[in-house]
């Protein structure tokens, strides 16, 4: 992972992608550390995160994540999801963030020198393309280690340099025990009504 010194660097995080990818490599992400992280490896400017919310339940999963980021220097994009039943009947979420994502990376672009994504979704390959034209260095950060790689193939060819999110486990994972610590409490919590988690979110 390389970064220069002098870089003014931002992250854009496409919250239900990475959600899924840590999943999968069956660790929750620290976001402090993640934050405090790339502090180091350069000028943070801003730390965009990307999600679709549930505005008209009483409950989501992920809203006390969301409020958490807010308040501690993440900029919190957000539009309503909308509800549907596929054709097995089960309840989908649907809510894509691309375009948002990709507006703010242009505008932002002519303030920066190095974009760091959080995806593998393929479809911001054109982003990274544009983006490299305009002279800008742009990391991807997902990961090849599950069956399949949660990155599309062409967006990790395009990037500047893929980063695995399997190797920055140590420097941004939570504490294991802490996971432990939330799960007890939650159990000793009424249930939530219409909770969702990030992985309902489908991409159209």
């Amino acid at each position: 992972m390389h970064f220069y010194p002098n870089e003014r660097i931002a992250l854009f995080v496409d919250g239900a992608n990475l959600y899924a990818a840590a999943k999968s490599l069956s660790f929750d992400i620290d976001y402090k550390r993640l934050l405090a992280m790339f502090r180091t490896k350069g000028q943070l400017v801003r730390a965009l995160y990307y999600t679709a919310l549930a505005e008209d339940q009483e409950y989501s999963s992920i809203r006390p994540l969301i409020d958490w980021l807010d308040y501690n220097g993440y900029t919190m994009v957000t539009k309503p999801t909308k509800e549907f039943v596929d054709a097995t009947g089960r309840k989908k979420i649907k809510g894509n963030m691309d375009i948002e994502l990709a507006v703010d990376a242009m505008q932002l672009a002519d303030h920066l020198d190095h974009l760091v994504l959080f995806s593998g979704d393929g479809d911001f390959r054109s982003l990274v393309e544009a983006l490299q034209f305009k002279g800008k260095r742009v990391s991807v950060v997902s990961t090849l280690t599950t069956n399949p790689p949660m990155v599309a193939d062409e967006l990790r060819r395009q990037a500047d340099q893929f980063i695995d999110l399997v190797n920055l486990q140590d420097e941004i994972g939570r504490d294991p025990a802490d996971r432990a610590h939330r799960e007890q409490r939650r159990r000793s919590e009424p249930e939530p009504l219409d909770e969702f988690e990030p992985a309902d979110l489908i991409e159209t």
